[in-house]
């Protein structure tokens, strides 16, 4: 693994309007992509978190969910470190749960990161969104997004098509602003017992879930009545440019 820094990212500051991350570019505000993506879940999604949240009772819910986003934390910061070559430590008790699972993708997932061209890399598309993604560069002889996830159990593919709607907003993003032609995801995953997970999605598969995305930043700007006309041109000009 070696550093190529060939794309100047900009720094930027997240802000959150009505309780939403949102990334300050340059004038504007743009809405995350996990605002987005959050705020188009279908309403079976919605059930399902309401039932969960049911059957555990919301102060029990909400401490799994704030643990887990702690775990998750402290767990990206290891990663980082160990790309930048800095070194980190953690004595908290979230932290000696992270450093293993850190551990534990660096030995599994690593390997096939060649040349690392940013980490925590803020991506945006003009005008419509922006975001944050682990890595950008090249994984096993391709141009990807990588993205880092702890999880509290193993997962199935089928379960995660957010995650690939995600890699696949950074994707676009990352190809118009630099010109690039990103057309893979991974997503290296650990979940705190310690199993490793692989995901990758590309080529057809991954525009599948760029349009995907494409259709959740329409009905994102529906609902919020911000000029969709105007939006919904710009989203045919994407959506045409990335199916070719």
């Amino acid at each position: 693994m070696h550093w190529n820094k060939k794309f100047i990212y900009p720094k930027t500051q997240r802000s959150l309007i009505q309780g939403s991350r949102h990334y300050d570019i340059g004038n504007t505000k743009l809405p995350s992509v996990t605002t987005i993506i959050s705020a188009t879940q279908s309403e079976e999604k919605r059930q399902k978190l309401a039932e969960w949240k049911a059957r555990l009772g919301d102060q029990a819910a909400d401490r799994v969910r704030d643990v887990a986003a702690m775990r998750g934390t402290a767990m990206h910061t290891f990663l980082e470190a160990y790309i930048r070559g800095t070194g980190h430590k953690d004595l908290t008790s979230i932290g000696k749960e992270a450093e293993p699972m850190a551990k534990k993708i660096i030995e599994s997932g690593l390997g096939d990161l060649e040349e690392v061209w940013g980490t925590e890399v803020t991506l945006y598309y003009p005008d419509l969104y922006a975001g944050a993604t682990d890595i950008v560069g090249i994984y096993n002889g391709r141009e990807s997004i990588i993205d880092f996830k702890q999880t509290n159990k193993p997962k199935k593919r089928e379960w995660i098509d957010d995650y690939f709607i995600q890699l696949g907003a950074y994707a676009m993003a990352h190809n118009y602003v630099y010109r690039t032609h990103i057309q893979s995801g991974v997503i290296l995953m650990c979940s705190k017992d310690g199993l490793f997970q692989k995901f990758e999605v590309a080529d057809k598969e991954f525009v599948g879930y760029q349009h995907a995305f494409l259709k959740k930043v329409d009905q994102y700007y529906r609902n919020c009545n911000q000029q969709p006309e105007a939006k919904d041109t710009k989203n045919e000009q994407i959506s045409e440019e990335i199916s070719h």
